[in-house]
């Protein structure tokens, strides 16, 4: 019998998020730096004659049914365009806060269609793939292959990956959360409409140094409306932002999850400490982005 196979779903952090307009549509047009968590989800395979799901794990009563779930979702949109899809058992530890804008999730299906893959020898440029991907959500195509990338327009448009400097981070997560369309709904944009503001600053990887003068040159345009709905996101960024040596303090995605980007290990991990003990309540995690 075949063995069970194992990925991580890591945490997805847009480090960036321009939003250039919305579209006749109705999607949002962004443009957004990408990057990977240390931390997230796990996700096992165990092959067998019929597509189940088990969910454990420390946020795994926030996660909705089984029946809501992305990894089936994507499961099943494979297996639609694949003939005779080898499939079986999903068991995902959930670890990762929900609706956190850190793409839990979309990282989820992700690491699922790659399992899926692997089992059926499939590469993940197959055109099944990806259109499964693309089908499941907007932030899945982005973490199928989980390297720091641009991607822009509704989340369809991927650039290639980028060879980004591994960046020292704290995750802060305030245990609320903050749904998606409400944050673009506060927004305001009508269909047709841009937003204004400076163009996105482009990526020099090659050194940390760039990376942070490009970062601080950019900006969250939905960390405002997010702010607005949920005065939390606010506090953690006000937390982050007065431990030492922090360089940078910023939403991710929609919310409420803040990040903070350090020098070294040694900075984040105190700053983890110090946001821990005055918040034992949050999800605080200090890990590393690529």
């Amino acid at each position: 019998m075949p063995q069970p196979l194992a990925t991580r779903a890591p945490a997805k952090i847009n480090l960036t998020l321009h939003v250039l307009g919305r579209r006749a549509d109705g999607y949002h047009e962004l443009e957004s730096l990408v990057a990977f968590a240390g931390t997230g989800d796990d996700l096992r395979l165990e092959p067998g004659p019929g597509l189940a799901l088990q969910v454990g794990g420390p946020t795994a009563p926030l996660a909705g049914s089984n029946a809501d779930n992305l990894v089936l979702k994507a499961a099943r949109l494979l297996a639609e365009r694949v003939e005779n899809l080898a499939v079986g058992t999903f068991h995902l530890t959930k670890r990762l806060p929900v609706a956190a804008g850190i793409g839990g999730g979309s990282s989820d299906a992700a690491a699922a269609l790659r399992l899926l893959a692997r089992l059926n020898g499939l590469g993940l440029s197959h055109p099944a793939v990806r259109e499964a991907a693309r089908l499941t959500g907007a932030d899945v195509p982005v973490c199928l292959e989980p390297r720091a990338r641009m991607m822009r327009g509704a989340g369809e448009s991927l650039g290639p990956a980028l060879d980004l400097p591994r960046l020292l981070a704290v995750l802060v997560n305030p245990r609320v959360p903050v749904e998606t369309p409400a944050v673009f709904r506060e927004l305001g944009l009508q269909p047709g409409e841009s937003l204004p503001g400076a163009a996105h600053p482009a990526m020099e990887t090659s050194s940390s140094d760039p990376i942070f003068a490009a970062l601080k040159a950019a900006r969250n345009d939905l960390e405002p409306p997010a702010r607005r709905i949920e005065p939390l996101v606010g506090e953690a960024l006000g937390l982050i932002g007065a431990t030492g040596a922090c360089r940078l303090a910023r939403m991710s995605g929609s919310g409420a999850t803040c990040f903070g980007i350090y020098d070294d290990c040694t900075a984040a991990a105190e700053a983890a400490r110090r946001i821990g003990r005055e918040r034992p309540d949050w999800w605080v995690k200090a890990t590393s982005l690529r």
